[in-house]
């Protein structure tokens, strides 16, 4: 069974990815020129934005999340089934006969 985060602890976690958040996107804009140029270099250079885009996405969707769940919206739990116990046939082998 999964972990459950308390509302505190969700908080806290909003608070630290939002924090991160803000510094990742305010570091791309006051930086945009430097970045722009080290991206467009080529070689090893052509994954780097990839790399960025993963990072952002990354620490914003756990901002997002961790604020949905300090919100106190979380997703519908889907219905547990009961299923019925799975009995084994009997093995039956065709013999051949002479």
């Amino acid at each position: 069974m999964a972990h459950e985060m308390t509302k505190k602890q969700a908080l806290a976690r909003t608070i630290v990815f939002g924090a991160a958040s803000a510094a990742i996107y305010g570091a791309i804009f006051q930086f945009a020129s430097p970045i722009t140029e080290m991206f467009s270099r080529g070689g090893f250079y052509a994954a780097m934005p990839i790399a960025t885009v993963f990072l952002v996405s990354y620490v914003h969707g756990s901002f997002a999340s961790n604020m949905w769940t300090a919100l106190g919206v979380n997703a519908k739990q889907p219905a547990k089934t009961v299923r019925p116990a799975v009995t084994k046939r009997p093995e039956v082998r065709a013999t051949l006969s002479a």
